[in-house]
């Protein structure tokens, strides 16, 4: 007896962002696919990723949102991490295999070390790029390379720590707890090893959680298993709408004749102060209608959601 093919759910148009607090073990794709079947969306994707190793923070944006991802993939980065120390392994974390083993001691771990360690490595730093990364070289990412035992030249990167702290965990002399916000394209990982390595006895990554992103943060996240929990029409209230990828930004409130010659692309003019970047809104109804560039009191058009769009982001998504 053949089963009976299970029912094709209805995608429909989902505009706004998740905040999803991913689990260990857990791709940002697989999580991003989860999500999106669970809200039967159209489209999704995410703002940037997160190792399969790490868990935390994972805004997912859905319609309009993915429009403004970029944004969010280039905002600076928070983390708490736990770092073993006296073991390097060959993947940085706990994951590869034990390259070499030292000794701890205990005045390694004095809090007046300890400080004038995190104010090292405060501020710009340079970083190169682990083996076990995304980053490509010649159109391959250079963990394919790792995984063929081929090591390739990685030039320095420079990358700014705003801020860090490191303290010893209670119960583990051989286990440092790392607090941090960087940057983009800061390696928590190599940042780890750099710190070992400072120490004199080597360290990996034991775990890893990123705790914010931008104006984002965890305490607003979501776990998968909460999300499925809830009857359809509730998961639709746990969307943050499209402009909370833009906190932080100044803002421009267009009137009607303007907002819609907006939206075609044409540029306005206005008492506005010059801006690399603004949040447009229409005034009636106030609605997110993209991003400008402010010159010379003229608003320019960099990114632009659709009338559709607009018009979907204001109705509920569930009657």
């Amino acid at each position: 007896m053949t089963a009976e093919p299970r029912a094709r759910v209805p995608r429909r148009p989902v505009h706004g962002v998740l905040l999803l607090d991913k689990p260990v073990g857990l791709s940002a794709q697989t999580a991003v696919s989860r999500a999106k079947g669970m809200l039967a969306a159209e489209k999704a994707g995410h703002t940037g990723t997160l190792d399969p190793l790490a868990s935390g923070l994972l805004p997912v944006c859905f319609g309009a949102a993915t429009k403004f991802a970029q944004l969010q993939l280039d905002a600076d980065k928070a983390y708490e991490a736990t770092l073993r120390l006296g073991v390097r392994t060959t993947t940085g974390d706990a994951e590869g295999d034990v390259v070499t083993v030292a000794p701890v001691d205990a005045v390694m771990l004095a809090p007046e070390r300890l400080r004038a360690l995190a104010q090292r490595f405060t501020g710009e730093i340079e970083q190169i790029p682990p083996m076990h990364s995304a980053l490509k070289k010649d159109g391959k990412a250079l963990y394919e390379y790792a995984r063929a035992s081929i090591e390739v030249e990685r030039a320095p990167r420079r990358v700014t720590i705003h801020a860090l702290t490191l303290e010893p965990v209670a119960d583990d002399p051989a286990a440092l707890r790392l607090t941090v916000r960087c940057s983009k394209g800061t390696y928590v990982r190599t940042l780890a090893e750099d710190i070992g390595a400072a120490l004199g006895c080597g360290a990996h990554l034991l775990s890893l959680r990123r705790t914010a992103t931008g104006g984002l943060s965890l305490d607003d996240a979501i776990t998968l298993d909460a999300l499925q929990a809830l009857p359809p029409e509730e998961r639709q209230r746990h969307l943050l709408p499209t402009e909370a990828l833009l906190r932080g930004l100044p803002t421009v409130a267009l009137g009607e004749r303007d907002a819609g010659r907006f939206l075609s692309g044409l540029r306005r003019r206005g008492p506005w102060p010059d801006a690399a970047l603004v949040a447009v809104f229409g005034e009636r109804p106030r609605a997110l209608l993209g991003t400008a560039r402010c010159v010379a009191g003229e608003l320019i058009p960099v990114r632009l959601l659709s009338p559709t769009e607009i018009a979907q982001s204001l109705q509920p998504s569930f009657p």
